[in-house]
Protein backbone atom coordinates (compact mmCIF):
# COMPACT_ATOMS: atom_id res chain seq x y z
CA UNK A 1 0.00 0.00 0.00
CA UNK A 2 2.89 2.73 1.02
CA UNK A 3 4.47 1.51 -2.80
CA UNK A 4 1.75 2.22 -4.22
CA UNK A 5 0.65 5.71 -2.44
CA UNK A 6 4.55 6.86 -3.19
CA UNK A 7 3.84 6.16 -6.81
CA UNK A 8 0.67 7.90 -7.25
CA UNK A 9 2.53 11.46 -5.47
CA UNK A 10 6.03 11.11 -7.33
CA UNK A 11 4.57 10.11 -10.63
CA UNK A 12 2.42 13.79 -10.42
CA UNK A 13 5.01 15.51 -8.94
CA UNK A 14 7.58 14.74 -11.43
CA UNK A 15 6.03 15.49 -14.57
CA UNK A 16 4.82 18.63 -12.62
CA UNK A 17 8.62 19.35 -12.28
CA UNK A 18 9.65 18.30 -15.85
CA UNK A 19 7.03 20.64 -17.35
CA UNK A 20 7.95 23.35 -14.99
CA UNK A 21 11.84 22.99 -16.45
CA UNK A 22 11.05 22.83 -20.01
CA UNK A 23 8.76 26.04 -19.37
CA UNK A 24 11.31 28.12 -17.53
CA UNK A 25 14.62 27.66 -20.14
CA UNK A 26 15.12 31.39 -20.29
CA UNK A 27 18.00 32.64 -19.19
CA UNK A 28 17.76 34.92 -15.92
CA UNK A 29 20.61 37.03 -13.85
CA UNK A 30 20.83 36.44 -10.60
CA UNK A 31 23.16 39.57 -8.87
CA UNK A 32 24.27 39.17 -5.22
CA UNK A 33 25.87 42.79 -5.07
CA UNK A 34 22.61 44.74 -3.56
CA UNK A 35 24.06 47.88 -3.58
CA UNK A 36 25.54 48.06 -7.57
CA UNK A 37 22.92 44.83 -9.41
CA UNK A 38 24.57 45.51 -12.61
CA UNK A 39 28.08 44.43 -11.34
CA UNK A 40 29.30 41.56 -14.02
CA UNK A 41 31.33 40.10 -10.83
CA UNK A 42 28.62 39.55 -8.89
CA UNK A 43 25.76 38.40 -11.17
CA UNK A 44 25.51 34.60 -12.12
CA UNK A 45 23.09 33.84 -15.29
CA UNK A 46 21.29 30.72 -15.45
CA UNK A 47 18.09 29.37 -16.57
CA UNK A 48 15.14 30.13 -14.28
CA UNK A 49 14.00 26.33 -13.37
CA UNK A 50 17.99 26.23 -12.24
CA UNK A 51 17.24 29.10 -9.49
CA UNK A 52 13.92 27.55 -8.61
CA UNK A 53 14.97 24.01 -7.71
CA UNK A 54 18.15 25.53 -6.34
CA UNK A 55 15.35 27.90 -3.70
CA UNK A 56 13.64 24.47 -3.18
CA UNK A 57 16.75 22.02 -2.35
CA UNK A 58 18.40 24.70 0.14
CA UNK A 59 15.07 25.21 1.38
CA UNK A 60 14.64 21.30 1.98
CA UNK A 61 18.06 21.28 3.49
CA UNK A 62 17.42 24.30 6.25
CA UNK A 63 13.91 22.94 7.43
CA UNK A 64 15.93 19.02 7.75
CA UNK A 65 18.40 20.45 9.57
CA UNK A 66 15.41 22.21 11.83
CA UNK A 67 14.05 19.20 12.02
CA UNK A 68 16.97 17.77 13.39
CA UNK A 69 17.72 20.45 16.44
CA UNK A 70 14.13 20.53 17.47
CA UNK A 71 13.99 16.71 17.93
CA UNK A 72 16.75 16.59 19.60
CA UNK A 73 15.23 16.35 23.30
CA UNK A 74 13.02 13.40 21.90
CA UNK A 75 16.09 11.77 20.67
CA UNK A 76 18.26 12.40 24.29
CA UNK A 77 14.77 11.63 26.31
CA UNK A 78 14.66 7.80 23.88
CA UNK A 79 18.64 7.45 25.08
CA UNK A 80 17.97 7.96 28.63
CA UNK A 81 15.01 5.41 28.47
CA UNK A 82 17.17 2.78 26.66
CA UNK A 83 19.69 3.15 29.87
CA UNK A 84 16.63 2.52 32.33
CA UNK A 85 15.62 -0.36 30.56
CA UNK A 86 18.85 -2.06 29.82
CA UNK A 87 19.37 -1.48 33.54
CA UNK A 88 16.47 -2.82 34.56
CA UNK A 89 17.18 -6.09 32.50
CA UNK A 90 20.41 -6.42 34.24
CA UNK A 91 18.36 -6.20 37.55
CA UNK A 92 15.89 -8.70 37.06
CA UNK A 93 18.58 -11.16 35.27
CA UNK A 94 20.23 -10.46 38.56
CA UNK A 95 17.59 -11.27 40.87
CA UNK A 96 17.15 -13.80 38.84
CA UNK A 97 20.22 -15.08 39.26
CA UNK A 98 20.70 -14.74 43.05
CA UNK A 99 17.37 -16.13 43.75
CA UNK A 100 17.43 -18.84 41.73
CA UNK A 101 14.20 -18.46 39.76
CA UNK A 102 14.28 -20.07 36.65
CA UNK A 103 10.43 -21.15 36.32
CA UNK A 104 8.20 -18.68 34.28
CA UNK A 105 5.53 -18.39 37.08
CA UNK A 106 7.90 -17.31 39.64
CA UNK A 107 9.76 -14.96 36.79
CA UNK A 108 6.08 -13.18 35.99
CA UNK A 109 5.84 -12.27 40.01
CA UNK A 110 9.85 -11.08 40.06
CA UNK A 111 8.37 -8.86 37.00
CA UNK A 112 5.50 -7.54 38.54
CA UNK A 113 7.24 -5.92 41.69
Amino acid sequence: MRRVFHVLISIPVAIALIALMVANRQSVPLSIDVFNPGNPALTFNAPFFVWLVGAAAIGVVIGGIATWFADGKIRRDRRELRKQAQQLRYEVEDTKRKTGVNNPAAQSLLLQR
